[in-house]
Parts: C-alpha cells; sequence; structure tokens
C-alpha cells in the first residue's frame, strides 16, 4: 500500500520539521508537493494524448536535509515507520511504502547525479487511493527536495521526467506523465492543458467566484487499479499495432482519427476496439473543454466531464459501481455541471463541478444515496488550486 495521510492543518509541515529535529538533531528543508485534480482527459496521458490537470491544497510535506557518509533515513510520520538504506545497495523494500523514495534515488544514481545520504520525514493530508496521486507527489516532491539540497541544477522539466520513470521502473507502474507534470509546473486558480507527446502546455484561468470543485471519496482501495493501468495501456498499444499496418506513421492513439478506427472496426478484438475509442474521442473532449473555458461556456465543459464518465464506465471499463453511484446522484443535483470518476479507477473519488449554492445539496444527495447502496458514507473534500511543489523554508 503507499503510505496514508492524515489531515494536514495549519501547524503540519512545522510539526514534521519538528519530527526530523528530535530524530536527526538538524535544521531540515522543508517542501510542499501538491496532489492534483484533473477536470477531463483520464488515461489519455500515456497514451501521448492531452489533459487538463490542475494542482490543489492537499499535499504530502517533506522534511529534508543531507548527512554524512551514504546512508538514507526515511520516516513516513503518518504511518510511525522508518527505513534505512545506503546508496551502494538500492533495493524494493517488502514494506512498499519506501519504494516510491526509492526509486527516486534509484533515478537519480543511474543519470550520476552526485547525492549523499539524506534523512526524509514526511507526511500529509493527501486522501490515499482517492486518484489524487500521491505517489506523484512522493516522487517529484523528493526529487525537488533532493535536486535543492545537493543543488543538482536539474531544471523542473527534468524534474518530472526523473520521477516519472521512478515510478515506471522501480514502483513497476506504466503511468504517464501527467501527474507529476502538474505536481510541478501547477499554478493557483488555474488549470493546465499538456500535451503529453510534446510536452507543451497552456495554462486556462478557472476562477469563476462561484464554482467549486468537490470530490466524493468512495473509500473503495483500489486494489485492481495497477494492474488494470497495466492492461488499459497494453490494449491501446495493440490498437495501435493493428492501425499501423495502414498507417506506419502512427505512433500513438493520439494519431488516430475516428474516422481510421471506424474503417477498421471489423478487424479489432471488440474489446479492443472500445478502449482505443474511447481514448479517441476523450482527446476530443479535452480540446472542446479549452474551448468552452475560452468562452467562459462552464455549462458546456460539465456536459464534457459527464460524457468522460460515461465512456470510462461503459468503453474503457474503468469505473466502479460505487463511483456510478455517486456520479449518478451528482448529475441529479441542479447546480452540478458535471460529475465523473477521477484517476485510475476502480475507486478512489470523483470529481464534481459544482455552483457553490448546491455543494450542500451534493452532499446530501451523494451521501444518502451511497449510503442507500452500501450503507456508509463518503467523504467530501472542497478543493482551491495552488501551486506546483514549491519550498516552505529555507
Amino acid at each position: 500500500m503507499r503510505p496514508s495521510t492524515n489531515p494536514a492543518g495549519p501547524g503540519r509541515p512545522q510539526r514534521l520539521a519538528d519530527t526530523y529535529r528530535e530524530l536527526f538533531r538538524a535544521e531540515p528543508l522543508l517542501v510542499r508537493s501538491p496532489g492534483r485534480v484533473n477536470l477531463i482527459g483520464e488515461h489519455t496521458d500515456y497514451n501521448e494524448g492531452f489533459v487538463l490537470p490542475a494542482a490543489v491544497d492537499k499535499a504530502i510535506y517533506f522534511a529534508v536535509g543531507p548527512r554524512p557518509g551514504s546512508k538514507v533515513a526515511l520516516h513516513a510520520a503518518d504511518l510511525e515507520q522508518s527505513h534505512e538504506f545506503d546508496l551502494a545497495g538500492l533495493a524494493p523494500s517488502d514494506k512498499r511504502w519506501p519504494n516510491y523514495l526509492i526509486g527516486v534515488v534509484d533515478q537519480l544514481r543511474k543519470g550520476g547525479h552526485p547525492i549523499g545520504g539524506f534523512a526524509c520525514v514526511y507526511g500529509g493530508d493527501i486522501p490515499i487511493g482517492s486518484g489524487m496521486s500521491s505517489s506523484a507527489a512522493i516522487e517529484a516532491g523528493l526529487a525537488f527536495s533532493l535536486n535543492r539540497i545537493f543543488g543538482l541544477g536539474l531544471d523542473p522539466l527534468a524534474l518530472v521526467k526523473l520521477a516519472q520513470k521512478a515510478e515506471n521502473e522501480f514502483v513497476g507502474v506504466r503511468c504517464g506523465i501527467m501527474d507529476m507534470f502538474i505536481n510541478i509546473f501547477g499554478r493557483p486558480k488555474s488549470v493546465l492543458k499538456l500535451d503529453c507527446r510534446s510536452l507543451d502546455y497552456q495554462y486556462f484561468p478557472f476562477e469563476r467566484a462561484d464554482l467549486r470543485i468537490v470530490l466524493c471519496d468512495t473509500q473503495v482501495k483500489r486494489e485492481l487499479a495497477s494492474s488494470e493501468y497495466n492492461v488499459r495501456r497494453g490494449q491501446c498499444e495493440a490498437g495501435v499495432k493493428l492501425l499501423s499496418k495502414y498507417d506506419p506513421a502512427l505512433r500513438s492513439l493520439r494519431d488516430v482519427s475516428r474516422e481510421l478506427l471506424e474503417a477498421h472496426r471489423a478487424e479489432f478484438d471488440p474489446v479492443i476496439f472500445r478502449r482505443c475509442d474511447y481514448v479517441v474521442r476523450e482527446n476530443r473532449r479535452v480540446e472542446d473543454a479549452c474551448a468552452d473555458l475560452k468562452s467562459g461556456d462552464f455549462a458546456a465543459f460539465g456536459r464534457r466531464m459527464n460524457g468522460s464518465h460515461d465512456g470510462l464506465r461503459d468503453d474503457y471499463e474503468v469505473s466502479c459501481r460505487e463511483l456510478d453511484v455517486l456520479v449518478d446522484a451528482a448529475q441529479a443535483v441542479p447546480g452540478v455541471l458535471g460529475a465523473r470518476m477521477m484517476g485510475a479507477g476502480f475507486g478512489g473519488c470523483t470529481i464534481n463541478l459544482v455552483e457553490e449554492k448546491a455543494v450542500g445539496t451534493l452532499e446530501e444527495s451523494a451521501a444518502r444515496a451511497f449510503r442507500a447502496a452500501f450503507g456508509q458514507e463518503p467523504k467530501f473534500y472542497i478543493s482551491s488550486l495552488k501551486s506546483g511543489t514549491e519550498v516552505l523554508s529555507p
């Protein structure tokens, strides 16, 4: 499992710093590394498509500093667990939570970057398993911190790529680049349209005063997410391989038009076709959603969020009944402009674009529907859009 997190509160970073001082008798660097939401564009990033994420106020906080020698000491404050290793012998831990951090060290070492021993205390308030990407916050946050304390001179994009490779190669999840990119490049009150092939990006203001982003958390652990994520990626690659017979220039589903896909539908396994069809449609939805933002048409933007959920549920098949119950309940509430599942799927959160006057009704309606279906209470988080990873203290 990933490290658990608890509510941060205004004093959380200082409490982590105090723990660091108690354990290591030194003064740490304090860093905030945010979670993220993705307004639209799900499972498109590893297909070299388009996404529209934003960094949020929930975060992982690091207290980190160098220490003599080649030993690394990690302390997960929320788990009250520690782990030590030597830079000369990197190996995965059976505890699993250290691997998100060791993977970053592994990438720095492979890149020939001169780091020494260090100590790290971390914790935060990103709800684990919610789809807000706690893993990217851990990986990118540590990469950012080590870059700072060892003066490595890595630019922001290099940190993004390093953190992604840490998850791909050491943790073993073939994630795309979106989560790490928005973690480093996020801006307050803005969403970021990212071209996951070229890594070109554009900010769009997202600050209509009466709108709120509300996350409804199923609290369903996403046990299937990592394995099925890799399955979906393989299915998309299979579709590209089939179509590349007709257009050798195709690199990914980013290059595939619906016309080309439909022309060869009979040659596809039906499941593979549905996966590819969803991705092609979702890329178009992101482009259209950005046009909606330019024109200030948040109602149209919300309808595209609804369409995204339909595709994720029916064609990409990464939703679950808990997510669907929350989405259906939200979409029935006047003032909810759009609702969909968010993240890898099979649990986690829905994301809802809600007029402020409707937030209370949404929470009541969603909780009532969830209790009736499952006998349990969902959790709700109202998120504000914040900056990317940043230093909180010198």
